[in-house]
């Protein structure tokens, strides 16, 4: 084997002296790579702090590494080491409007001024961290609220003259009956069924009234979050009684498994129930009426089809607005009521019908955010 000669003195004093002038020129790019990043934190810690949304680091178990000023005024101090999980279950709840999740008390009370965040978050880097950033969109809120509000205002003024007519035509009958009710030789059998038609025509103004209050309203009152395959059970056994007295075939069905919605569950199941009853009323015997819900993508989908004599297109274009109806006894808000619990939640109501074949009533819901995911 050879082996290399020694080396002399020389040799050795200046492969010391090159070592020594390596070592040091890495010591001096270390520092100034030291330097660099040193600045680049500061420039870091300035811009995060400068940003008017909140920001925060979570590393690869799900913990918060770092957060701004502005996620801290939106979250409150001390996020640094906590679970994000955790934080979010705590102090953030869905609400009926897809990425926007509203700030709560630890008693579960919304925070007063109320605020509003919508949240969003970037996928995992190669090291397992995340950053979720978090916008206050209150005031947008409050915007989109008061927007609602005008419209309504707008359609309450249009509809005045429209309550009128709808309220004198029943007060008129069930005062005619009333004052029937007062004639001294009217017998038992005729007493009777002016009483029941006085009693019918003022349960006609108070379902009026009702409806016009709900219309009215149009803002979600109360927020939980609810199975949405047990509401399709639930709308079944609610329209059971009215099924067997239309004799007609009704069928319901939910390829939505365990899947939760946020929102007022009792306004979207009387919206639901709006759709199911007009479609019955529309079916004639031995006719089929279907209830399906189902996903699609980020959606909720509740169909309700009918085989009744469908709908012309001149009357489409006005079935939802209010006092607008077909029927005797109807007071003409039903639809309109229902797309504005649809609306309020995220959502909408279409309709697609032919003549002579039948109508389907579409009522579509976002899926909220996995609380999970954040």
């Amino acid at each position: 084997m050879n082996q290399l000669p020694p080396l002399d003195a020389v040799q050795l004093a200046e492969a010391f002296r090159q070592f020594s002038e390596a070592s040091a020129q890495l010591t001096q790019a270390y520092a100034g790579l030291e330097s660099q990043v040193e600045r680049l934190n500061e420039r870091l810690t300035l811009l995060m702090a400068a940003l008017p949304a909140g920001v925060v680091l979570l590393d690869e178990r799900g913990r918060v590494e770092q957060a701004n000023e502005a996620a801290e005024q939106m979250l409150g101090p001390g996020l640094s080491g906590a679970e994000w999980a955790a934080v979010s279950r705590a102090q953030l709840r869905l609400t009926e409007s897809p990425g926007e999740w509203e700030r709560q008390t630890p008693d579960g009370k919304s925070t007063e001024p109320p605020l509003r965040l919508a949240l969003s978050q970037t996928a995992e880097d190669s090291a397992g961290g995340r950053i979720v950033l978090l916008h206050d969109v209150s005031e947008a809120y409050q915007m989109r609220l008061a927007a609602v509000r005008n419209e309504r205002l707008a359609a309450m003024g249009e509809m005045v003259a429209g309550l009128a007519h709808q309220l004198r035509t029943p007060l008129a009958a069930a005062l005619l009956y009333a004052g029937n009710l007062a004639e001294p030789t009217l017998g038992p059998a005729e007493r009777a069924r002016c009483t029941e038609r006085t009693l019918d025509r003022l349960r006609h103004l108070e379902r009026l009234i009702r409806d016009m209050l709900s219309f009215a309203k149009g803002e979600i009152s109360g927020q939980e979050s609810f199975d949405v395959c047990e509401l399709v059970a639930e709308l079944e056994h609610t329209i059971e009684p009215m099924v067997a007295r239309r004799a007609v075939h009704f069928e319901s069905r939910c390829d939505c498994g365990s899947l939760i919605l946020a929102g007022n569950r009792k306004e979207i199941a009387g919206a639901l129930t709006n759709l199911l009853e007009n479609a019955l009323q529309a079916t004639p015997q031995d006719g089929r009426v279907a209830l399906k819900a189902e996903r699609v993508g980020e959606r909720v989908r509740f169909s309700v089809a009918d085989t009744g004599r469908g709908i012309e297109p001149a009357i489409r274009e006005r079935l939802f607005d209010p006092f607008f109806t077909t029927r005797a006894d109807g007071t003409g808000l039903g639809l309109a009521i229902a797309r504005g619990v649809a609306r309020a939640h995220g959502g909408d109501i279409t309709l697609s019908s032919k003549p002579g074949q039948g109508s389907t009533f579409v009522l579509e819901l976002p899926v909220p955010c996995d609380e999970e995911a954040l």
